[in-house]
């Protein structure tokens, strides 16, 4: 009887009949803990909570880094910290631009919270605010409502932000343009703890939009891999060590700038690139890579292309 549950239940999910997804806070070190969410697309099950966010509890209040991407999911977001502690959340740090790492923040404000993020992030929000809506509404319908866009004010006018909120000492930093312009990551240096939004992606493919830089992606990587992390809470993923991180990000980038380069500077043809290097195995165990890995391919060669 519990095998026909079981199985009935891996069909239900398999068809799409899902499970709701319930945020779940993870401890990571300490007061630091990640809530880590499912590597599929955006739906209304999961509350379009398909990336990683996390939070660290002070004596004075809770830091939260990213939002979600509705008021329904920042208050699901919520739960998942009151299972931790009764402290409020007093401060919202963003990472991205993205819609789920920013689109609870009104949530949050209205509660007293203040909104923290760098200018750049916060310019990008702006311009990619009113997209995210337009894409949101149609698949969390009623669970949309009362998200309104609210961003960082005033923003951070530095690449480099340092912060002591309830005497923890935390560093925000921009590395360079990457997923989306103006990404950012959150450092913990006394924990050794990275926050690496959109930069890292593990378990799953990365994906490179016509807004991305690939190769200031790749740099800004190096970058954050020089504060050598011992643990790391990706954009997308499972909380991993810097290892797995250079495996299945900083690799990825690598080989895209080197072996599309490389074809560009050959003035090879843009489908026989896509052709010749679409079956690369060293990251085909990666989710998603059918989906994504021949127009990172073709994107990446028209950037480069054009640069």
């Amino acid at each position: 009887m519990r095998r026909w549950i079981l199985l009935s239940l891996l069909g239900l999910q398999a068809l799409g009949g899902a499970w709701a997804y319930t945020p779940t806070a993870t401890q990571v070190a300490g007061d630091v803990y990640a809530i880590v969410g499912p590597t599929d697309g955006r739906t209304a099950e999961n509350h379009a909570l398909n990336n990683n966010l996390g939070f660290v509890v002070t004596p004075e209040g809770v830091v939260l880094i990213d939002s979600g991407a509705s008021a329904e999911g920042a208050r699901l977001v919520e739960a998942a910290v009151r299972t931790v502690t009764d402290q409020p959340v007093r401060w919202v740090i963003n990472t991205g631009s993205q819609d789920h790492r920013w689109l609870g923040n009104d949530y949050f404000r209205r509660q007293g919270a203040r909104i923290i993020a760098l200018g750049r992030t916060v310019e990008t929000q702006r311009r990619f605010a009113d997209q995210h809506m337009a894409r949101l509404e149609p698949i969390l319908k009623d669970d949309f409502a009362g998200t309104q866009p609210a961003t960082a004010d005033p923003a951070a006018d530095t690449d480099r932000l340092e912060l002591n909120p309830g005497g923890v000492p935390l560093v925000l930093l921009y590395p360079g343009d990457a997923h989306f312009p103006g990404d950012a990551v959150l450092w913990l240096p006394e924990q050794k703890v990275l926050f690496s939004g959109d930069l890292i992606y593990v378990d799953r493919m990365l994906d490179v939009h016509p807004w991305s830089d690939v190769r200031s992606w790749r740099e800004a990587f190096r970058r954050v891999e020089a504060l050598q992390p011992e643990v790391i809470v990706p954009g997308h993923g499972s909380v991993c060590d810097l290892a797995k991180a250079r495996r299945e990000s900083g690799d990825y980038l690598d080989w895209l700038v080197e072996q599309v380069g490389a074809a560009v500077a050959d003035w090879e043809e843009l489908d026989h690139v896509v052709d010749r290097l679409g079956d690369e195995p060293r990251f085909a165990h990666l989710e998603h890579f059918d989906d994504w890995h021949r127009t990172n391919i073709n994107r990446t060669y028209l950037q480069l292309e054009g640069q």
